[in-house]
């Protein structure tokens, strides 16, 4: 059933969406799914590499060494915090509320944000010490697993302030919905990588 709503700027024609419909359609859905599949299939080889090369110190530190679990734990938290909000974002969508779009998005990119200046001051710290990419294989592979993921979650803050952008222009029209759902998939996807980055990359390389 077609619904009128008033999901454009003020004084602009009301959009006729289907309320029923949560999805994006499926050339969108399938085109996104195959690019999430790559992305899958990169950070796969990745975590093989390192999972290669992680006891490759040529004499140098260790994980045991390096790793600050306290600073990456709190790194963790801004993350699936952030995950948390945008499902949040998600939740004001389906309601029709712009403003609650826009202001968990916000947030969300807040918590992005301090997530990628908390990496970037451990890279920093590391490199200060003599710990950068090129001191062993070891290293090599941490900081471009690691800094891969900090690109894509880059990425995302980029696309989102997009986003937002073209919310505040455009309102909640189906092409916006579809690319806040899509964005979503992504934002999620990386929360998944994380986990598998502390789990994998710190906390083992910590009780090593």
């Amino acid at each position: 059933m077609l619904n009128p709503r008033p999901i454009t700027a003020a004084g602009s024609a009301p959009v006729f969406y289907d309320t029923g419909d949560h999805h994006p359609p499926s050339s969108t859905l399938l085109g996104f799914w195959l690019y999430l599949m790559s992305d899958c299939l990169l950070f796969a080889v990745l975590f093989a590499a390192y999972a290669v090369l992680g006891h490759r110190y040529a004499a140098g530190p260790s994980g045991a060494d390096l790793f600050a679990l306290p600073m990456v734990a709190t790194n963790t938290a801004l993350l699936l915090l952030s995950s948390i909000t945008y499902g949040l974002a998600m939740v004001a969508m389906r309601n029709w509320s712009m403003g609650g779009v826009l202001g968990w998005l916000a947030i969300t990119g807040l918590l992005g944000a301090g997530f990628i200046g908390l990496e970037l001051k451990e890279f920093a710290h590391l490199i200060h010490d003599g710990a950068g990419p090129q001191r062993s294989a070891f290293l090599s592979s941490f900081f471009t697993l690691v800094g891969t993921h900090g690109l894509h979650v880059s990425f995302g803050i980029v696309w989102l302030v997009t986003l937002m952008v073209q919310v505040v222009k455009r309102g909640l029209v189906v092409e916006n919905r579809r690319r806040l759902m899509c964005l979503s998939m992504f934002w999620h996807f990386l929360d998944v990588v994380w986990i598998g980055v502390f789990t994998f990359v710190y906390l083992m390389g910590v009780l090593k």
